[in-house]
């Protein structure tokens, strides 16, 4: 019995399937990275960071202002402009100058009151100066007397006398403080602006009576005596006498 000869023709190859359990043929599949973007995004990255590093050597170099914080604390002067109160002339011939430091303790509290409840004791360093001068602006007619001959010259002077003590603050310092309960109470409630006042003129008493005893004055009148026998004697005068007077 014929066959029909397309049925018997051996088939040469199976028609084409997909074997895959999961038919996702309608999902394009995801692209790998181009090299374009990804050299893209390094560009950026190097520039971002080369814009800091070119700010930063900027603002080392002084071009641009520092950043600053937005919390940072800042200080406001309002203080009134300094008023003139008197002006006056100087005729005073600085000899001498004393440098001194005092250590101050002081202590302010109550009988028969414990001092964690009730104290106040301050140990202050106190630096400060004294000035020993001679005031020409005293001087009396005759207190200059030229020999005949003019070659000797007499001078009267007042003696010297010891400015007010000078208190440096910047080298003046509370090296500690103790305080009790109601003193720092009070402090909290009402504050004393002034509390450091007895402190300071307790350390330039002290630094006064200091430059008295040191000498500063008998120094103040050799330094006269020498300046002036050197100036007169450019003058042309031989002989230079200097004495001092009481005021």
């Amino acid at each position: 019995m014929a066959r029909d000869g397309d049925i018997n023709e051996p088939t040469s190859r199976f028609p084409d399937t997909d074997l895959r359990t999961d038919d996702r043929s309608d999902v394009p599949p995801t692209p790998p990275p181009s090299g374009g973007a990804v050299r893209a995004l390094l560009w950026v990255l190097g520039a971002a960071a080369l814009a800091v590093v070119v700010l930063l050597g900027v603002q080392t170099t002084g071009i641009l202002p520092e950043f600053r914080n937005p919390f940072s604390k800042e200080q406001t002067d309002r203080s009134q402009p300094a008023l003139l109160e008197s002006m006056q002339d100087l005729s005073r011939y600085v000899a001498a100058e004393g440098n001194f430091q005092v250590v101050v303790d002081l202590q302010n509290d109550r009988r028969h009151v414990p001092d964690w409840l009730l104290n106040q004791r301050t140990l202050f360093v106190g630096a400060g100066s004294v000035e020993a001068y001679v005031d020409f602006g005293t001087l009396t007619e005759g207190a200059i007397v030229q020999s005949a001959d003019g070659k000797s010259v007499e001078i009267k002077l007042p003696a010297p006398q010891l400015a007010e003590t000078n208190l440096d603050l910047d080298k003046s310092y509370v090296f500690a403080e103790e305080r009790g309960l109601l003193n720092r109470v009070g402090d909290l409630v009402a504050g004393d602006p002034n509390r450091q006042q007895q402190v300071y003129r307790l350390a330039e008493d002290r630094i006064t009576a200091a430059a008295r005893e040191s000498g500063l004055a008998a120094r103040a009148e050799g330094n006269t005596r020498k300046m002036l026998e050197g100036l007169l004697t450019s003058l042309g005068f031989e002989r230079v006498s200097v004495t001092y007077v009481a005021p």
